[in-house]
């Protein structure tokens, strides 16, 4: 494909093409009705949530792959308990058609509850490609972390990238969802000029009620000021309204250059539903496209 021009309707299109989702192990009956709207082949990521059990993970990850798209099972590090946890998480998504692509995340917990400190520490097992692990996905933070530093953060990527590139396995970045765009182009740069040459997927918020973009915004460190809430389309005076990343997207096009940002798709996160993002993708795409 050649690469559309940065400002035109087709570099937008562009960004979206190979898009990708995200649900919760809890989320089957959704993804179920919004089957018809999603292209084959999506690449759906499945959450590792503290209020979830390996049986609901493995079964929402196998319905991915049942329904023709590309299961990405979340491993979330500080929440597995043991070895022998993780390599029976590991056999399960394998035995369902569904370890081959992984997102590796720290999680949330502050104290680990087992052996893994960290994203780092699981993909230097060893044990992922033994499972049919062909890729990973590792975090990105173009805001920044509340609880990590600048400095240690891009470390802890370049460390990740490098023992991915060891153990042989393809290596992706996935980044927190945002309002502004400045900050991810300014990141991306910066990824770019350390020598990161992995596919970047940036995060979007799917369409959603401004009040639950804004809770979510809270709980992951997400800034989201007046005038940043102004440049992405909404108000934060006005709490009952809906908003959709239509400006960010726009603003993203206008600046994207493959030369310098490198390869980049867009990956949603479905605050407001599966089904209403995909959509809204399906949407914006048909509306772009000339």
């Amino acid at each position: 494909m050649t690469d559309a021009p940065a400002g035109t309707p087709s570099a937008a299109a562009h960004l979206l093409t190979g898009f990708s989702l995200e649900m919760t192990g809890k989320d089957v009956d959704a993804l179920h009705a919004a089957h018809a709207s999603i292209p084959q082949g999506t690449r759906i990521n499945v959450t590792y949530l503290g209020n979830e059990d390996l049986p609901l993970r493995v079964s929402a990850a196998a319905a991915v792959a049942a329904g023709g798209f590309v299961p990405v099972p979340h491993i979330s590090a500080r929440r597995l308990e043991s070895q022998a946890e993780l390599e029976k998480y590991l056999a399960s998504l394998e035995e369902v058609d569904a370890a081959r692509e992984l997102f590796v995340v720290g999680g949330d917990p502050v104290t680990p509850l087992g052996p893994y400190p960290d994203a780092l520490s699981v993909i230097r097992t060893g044990l992922l490609p033994g499972h049919g692990v062909q890729g990973v996905s590792i975090s990105g933070y173009p805001e920044g972390h509340p609880d990590i530093g600048t400095d240690t953060l891009w470390a802890a990527l370049e460390d990740k990238i490098q023992a991915l590139e060891e153990a042989g396995l393809d290596a992706s970045i996935t980044t927190q969802f945002g309002f502004d765009v400045d900050p991810v182009l300014a990141w991306l740069q910066e990824l770019r000029g350390r020598g990161v040459k992995a596919p970047v997927r940036i995060g979007v918020p799917g369409p959603a009620g401004v009040k639950r973009l804004l809770g979510y915004a809270r709980r992951f460190g997400v800034a989201s000021s007046a005038g940043i809430a102004h440049k992405y389309g909404f108000s934060l005076t006005n709490l009952l309204g809906t908003a959709g990343p239509d400006r960010f997207i726009q603003d993203l096009a206008k600046a994207y250059s493959p030369a310098v940002h490198g390869e980049v798709r867009l990956h949603f996160y479905t605050f407001g539903g599966i089904k209403a993002t995909a959509d809204w993708v399906r949407d914006y795409q048909d509306r772009h496209q000339r």
